[in-house]
Formats: structure tokens, C-alpha cells, sequence
């Protein structure tokens, strides 16, 4: 009891004067509105894809075979393959895999694909793009369009060929000759989304994580140019609570950043949050708890602010370009893609992604939080001990 009790006095203490300080605070608040106002407008210029996991389930028989050998076949210049293709039972499938982030689109072929052809009707291929990653799937999906739309012409042309060659007039249903097969374009949700959409979740835990990290080690560095940090270590109170009271003050102030740039989003960007928004403060806190471990050892190895702050620029810098903030992780170098995966923030990233964009529950976010939480379990077991024993010295 004695411990939570002296934890809330050193949080409060810092956040007092985390207030009090003028300048500190106009940062604070202008920090996140510059950041989401600077990426709002970079836009990437990729113009090509490449090993790209799509679901297909393929309800027809023969006809609707050939058209996945196509996809199966298809390469770009350097001879790699165009999409990975995973195989489905239905719409519904696609759409969970999706949510899953197995799969950053798909498609359906109906059961009635090959008798429709076969009976001179217009056939419809449903396409399932992933909205949670606009810039790969509107890619993805204009090729599949034209993979799509070029069968059909070659279904056309077959069909064209044999009524000349019998001497047949022009049929009735000239639209289902020349256009034997359209498509049609889906999502889990209603609507289009845009490039904020994608890079919300991402700002959004960045700005979190980066508040905790940078606070909470310029605290303890501060303190310890000062001289406050003696007077501390002198009063009656534990190693415990002053290492939590520092972490909860930064992770309140982080999660009030994260609480600005959602607002931002979506009062002034259109970002909508489709699951649950308890569940996207609960990851935030999660993110939170997955980097303070490395936060405080940060803070026991500095001995002054500009040392904290080179410590910490050596690992935010690199994280920002492999977690997937700004751009997709599906379309780095594969080295890159297994560098991204022993990154927290990758995982928290990815479960913000799910519940905002993807209307994911708990369950769909749930190995990512027991990587979270196993993250920050295991550096915070580290980090503490470390930390009262260098702070003693």
C-alpha cells in the first residue's frame, strides 16, 4: 500500500513540474499536431508490388481454376512473383484473414462463374481489398483488375472466334460476348480510406512511446545533474516506487499525446476508428508498458541529458523506418521484414492497425498483446535491478 501511495507522489511530483515548465508544455501540444500535419502530406511513390499474400477462393471449378494459375503465374521484371496466393472457402474467409493481417486482399470466384460463361452471361469476381493498408491495396487490387479483365477479353475473343467460324449472327446479349466477366470491389467496411488511415495508428503509438522513452529517461538524467535525485533517494521512500512513480508520469503524459493525435485524426483528417476505442487506449497503455523497461535502463545509463538523448535518438531512429509507421513492412527487404519482428513497436503498430481500421476485437488482437506484455515483462525485470544499482553508486 505504502509503495503505490509513495509511486503517486513521485508521479505527481514530476508531472507538477512538468507543468509548471512553460515551454515543456507548448512542445508538448504542438509536437503531435506538427507531426500528423508533416506525414499527412508525404505520400509514397511506390509503383509496384511484388510477393504480395492474396486470398482466393475459388468456388467455380475449371474456369475459375485457370484464372488462379494466372495469378499463381504472374511476375514482375525480376522474375519474382506478383502475389502469394492463399487458399480460402469464401468471401467471409477472405475478409477474417484479412482482419488477421494474413493477407492484404483477395478474391471470389461464385460457384455459378463457369456455367454463366458457358450460357452467355455476365459473370462478377468480388475483389476484397484490406483498408488497413491503402497504398498496397490499391495496387494490388487495379492488378488484379486487369489480370481479371484480361481473361475475360481472352474468354471474349474464344467465344468471338467460334460464332464467326460457324457463320452465326451477332447474339442478343452482345454485352456478356464482349465482357464475359466484370469485378466488383469490397471491403470489411463501407467506404474508401485514405493515406492518414494507415499512418494514424502508427503517429499515434510513436508519439506514445517516444513521450515515455524521452521523458522518463531526461527525468532521471535531470535529477541527477540537479542533485534532486540524492534528496530523493534520502526520504523514506522505495527503490519501487520512485522507478513506477517516474514511469506512471510519463506514461500519463503519453497518453495524452496519443489521446491529441486521435482527436486530430479524426476531427480534421476523416480517420475513422471502427472497433472499440477502450481497446485502443487499453494498446496504447500496453505499448506503453512494452518500452518502459527500456526507458528506465536508458535513464540508469545516463549520467547526463545529452547522453540520454543519444542513447535514445540510436534506438527510435531505426525503429521509425522498420515498424511500419510510414510505410509498409510487407515491402521491405525480407532481412528487413525479420529485423521489424523483434520490434514491439511493429506489434503494437499492427494491433492499432487491426482495431481502428479493421474493426478487430480483442481476439484478434490478442498474440500481440502477450508480445507486449512479455516485451515489457522482460525488460522491466532487467531494468529495475539495474536500475537501483546504478542510481546507489
Amino acid at each position: 500500500m505504502y509503495t503505490f501511495a509513495d509511486l503517486w507522489h513521485i508521479a505527481r511530483k514530476d508531472l507538477t513540474e512538468f507543468i509548471r515548465d512553460r515551454t515543456r508544455m507548448i512542445t508538448f501540444v504542438i509536437m503531435p499536431i506538427f507531426m500528423m500535419i508533416m506525414v499527412g502530406f508525404i505520400f509514397p511513390s511506390q509503383t509496384s508490388i511484388k510477393d504480395i499474400n492474396i486470398g482466393v477462393a475459388n468456388q467455380d471449378g475449371v474456369t475459375g481454376a485457370k484464372l488462379v494459375d494466372i495469378l499463381k503465374d504472374l511476375k514482375v521484371t525480376d522474375g519474382s512473383t506478383v502475389f502469394n496466393i492463399k487458399t480460402y472457402n469464401n468471401e467471409d474467409d477472405i475478409k477474417n484473414a484479412i482482419r488477421d493481417q494474413q493477407i492484404n486482399g483477395g478474391i471470389n470466384i461464385p460457384s455459378n462463374f463457369d456455367s454463366d460463361i458457358k450460357t452467355g452471361k455476365q459473370t462478377k469476381v468480388v475483389i476484397v481489398q484490406d483498408q488497413s493498408n491503402p497504398q498496397i491495396s490499391a495496387i494490388t487490387t487495379a492488378t488484379l483488375q486487369k489480370v481479371i479483365e484480361g481473361f475475360g477479353q481472352g474468354i471474349s475473343s474464344q467465344k468471338v472466334g467460334m460464332l464467326l467460324a460457324k457463320g452465326g449472327g451477332i447474339p442478343s446479349l452482345l454485352t456478356s460476348i464482349i465482357t464475359p466477366i466484370t469485378s466488383t470491389i469490397t471491403g470489411l467496411f463501407p467506404g474508401t480510406t485514405n493515406y492518414f488511415e494507415f499512418v494514424a495508428p502508427g503517429i499515434m503509438t510513436m508519439v506514445v512511446l517516444t513521450a515515455v522513452l524521452t521523458g522518463l529517461a531526461a527525468s532521471v538524467s535531470r535529477e541527477k545533474e540537479t542533485g534532486t535525485l540524492d534528496g530523493i533517494l534520502i526520504a523514506p521512500v522505495s527503490r519501487l516506487s520512485i522507478i513506477l512513480g517516474k514511469a506512471t508520469a510519463q506514461a500519463i503524459r503519453g497518453l495524452v499525446q496519443g489521446i491529441i493525435v486521435l482527436l486530430l485524426a479524426v476531427i480534421f483528417f476523416g480517420v475513422t476508428i471502427n472497433g472499440n476505442v477502450l481497446l485502443v487506449l487499453l494498446l496504447l497503455l500496453l505499448g506503453i508498458f512494452s518500452f518502459v523497461g527500456l526507458g528506465i535502463l536508458v535513464s540508469a545509463s545516463a549520467t547526463e541529458q545529452e547522453t540520454a538523448t543519444q542513447l535514445l535518438f540510436m534506438f527510435q531512429f531505426p525503429m521509425l523506418f522498420l515498424s511500419g509507421v510510414f510505410f509498409p513492412i510487407q515491402q521491405m527487404p525480407m532481412f528487413m521484414q525479420y529485423i521489424s519482428k523483434m520490434i514491439p513497436l511493429t506489434y503494437a503498430i499492427e494491433a492499432m492497425r487491426k482495431v481502428m481500421i479493421l474493426g478487430g476485437g480483442f481476439a484478434d488482437v490478442q498474440n500481440d498483446v502477450i508480445i507486449l506484455l512479455a516485451f515489457g515483462a522482460v525488460t522491466l525485470a532487467i531494468a529495475v535491478p539495474v536500475f537501483k544499482r546504478m542510481i546507489t553508486k
